[in-house]
C-alpha cells in the first residue's frame, strides 16, 4: 500500500465541504439558521422525522445529536459507508473524483463569522475549580496527574463565560473539558509529547491518555512517547511523527470510527500494534477504567509501558 498516496487521500477529504458531500450523497438541508451558519438535515445514519443532524458551516463539522457523535467529514463518511478506511477511500474516489471533490473554503463565511462570536481564551493557570476536580474524580482521574499536563481554562463564547479543563496541542490552541460541555480553540492539532524513544503510544483523546497515565503510576518518565490525536480524524497529520518509531500502541475508541483507524492504521505497517482489546466491551480506555473501579489493580496487564513527563 502506497502511505503517501492514502495520507493525501485521507487530508483531501478531511478538507471536503460537508454540505457538498451530502448534497451529492442525496440530502437536503430542512433548515439554515444563525445567519445561515447552522445547517439541519433529517439524519443521513439513522432513521428519523425531526432533523437533529447539525452542520457548522464555520468551522465545516457535524453532529448527530440522536448518536451523540460528530466530527469532520472523515468521521461523517466512515459512519455512512460502514466500511474500512481504504474502503472508504475506495468509494471517494469512485463516487466523487476525488481531483474535483468540493472543498471547504472557509473565506466564504469570513463576515459571517465576525457576527457569530468565536471561542475566546481569557485565562490560564492552574487546576482550582472544585466542579473541575469532582470532574476528574467522576472520570477517575487523580488530580495529580491532570495537574501535570492540564490547565484549568477560562474562555469566552457566545457572549458568556466559562471555564474548564484545558488540554494544550501543539499549535498552541487547547481541547477544553466540563461535565457539561466540550470545546476546542483554535488552531485545532494534535498534541506530541515526545523523549526520542522506540515507543509511542496513540490516543484519540486526552482523556484516554490520562487514564493511561493514571493506570501507571511507577514509571520512568522517559520509557515512551506519546500523541493524542485530539479527534481522530487528525490522525494522517500524526503520521510522520509515529512513523519516528519502531513502535506504535494504538489506544483507539471502540467506537466505528476508532475501529475503522485502528484497522487502517495496522493496514499500514507492522510496527502498529492494536491494544484496544483490553476495553473492548467498553467505548474507550477511560470508561473502561471508569467502569471497572479495579483497573489500578490490573496495571501489570498493561505491559511495561510508561508514564511521561509532566
Amino acid at each position: 500500500m502506497d502511505i503517501t498516496n492514502e495520507v493525501f487521500s485521507l487530508s483531501r477529504v478531511r478538507e471536503a465541504d460537508l454540505a457538498f458531500l451530502l448534497e451529492r450523497l442525496g440530502y437536503q438541508p430542512v433548515a439554515k439558521k444563525k445567519n445561515d451558519t447552522d445547517w439541519w438535515y433529517v439524519s443521513p445514519l439513522r432513521n428519523e422525522r425531526t432533523a437533529s443532524f447539525h452542520i457548522d458551516r464555520l468551522r465545516n463539522e457535524w453532529y448527530d445529536f440522536g448518536l451523540a457523535a460528530g466530527g469532520n467529514p472523515v468521521d461523517f463518511l466512515l459512519r455512512y459507508f460502514n466500511c474500512p478506511v481504504s474502503e472508504m477511500l475506495e468509494r471517494v474516489t469512485t463516487d466523487f473524483a476525488v481531483s474535483n471533490l468540493g472543498l471547504f473554503e472557509p473565506e466564504r463565511y469570513a463576515g459571517k463569522a465576525e457576527k457569530k462570536q468565536a471561542l475566546v481564551i481569557r485565562e490560564v493557570r492552574a487546576l482550582y475549580a472544585y466542579p473541575l476536580k469532582n470532574y476528574l474524580h467522576e472520570r477517575a482521574i487523580p488530580v495529580a496527574v491532570a495537574d501535570q499536563f492540564c490547565r484549568e481554562v477560562s474562555y469566552e463564547t457566545g457572549g458568556g463565560i466559562y471555564y474548564g479543563i484545558g488540554f494544550a496541542n501543539d499549535s498552541g490552541g487547547w481541547e477544553i473539558r466540563n461535565k457539561n460541555f466540550k470545546q476546542s480553540s483554535s488552531p485545532k492539532d494534535i498534541t506530541c509529547l515526545g523523549s526520542g524513544t522506540a515507543a509511542v503510544h496513540l490516543f484519540e483523546g486526552f482523556m484516554d491518555f490520562l487514564s493511561w497515565v493514571t493506570l501507571h503510576p511507577y514509571t520512568d518518565p522517559k520509557s515512551a512517547d506519546f500523541v493524542v490525536l485530539n479527534g481522530a480524524g487528525l490522525f494522517d497529520r500524526a503520521l510522520p511523527f509515529l512513523k519516528q518509531h519502531e513502535r506504535v500502541h494504538l489506544w483507539l475508541d471502540r467506537d466505528v470510527t476508532g475501529l475503522a483507524y485502528r484497522d487502517y492504521a495496522l493496514s499500514l505497517d507492522s510496527r502498529f500494534v492494536d491494544e484496544s482489546g483490553l476495553y473492548e466491551k467498553f467505548k474507550d480506555l477511560n470508561d473502561w477504567l471508569r467502569c471497572k473501579g479495579e483497573g489500578q489493580k490490573q496495571v501489570q496487564r498493561l505491559g511495561t509501558g510508561l508514564r511521561p513527563a509532566g
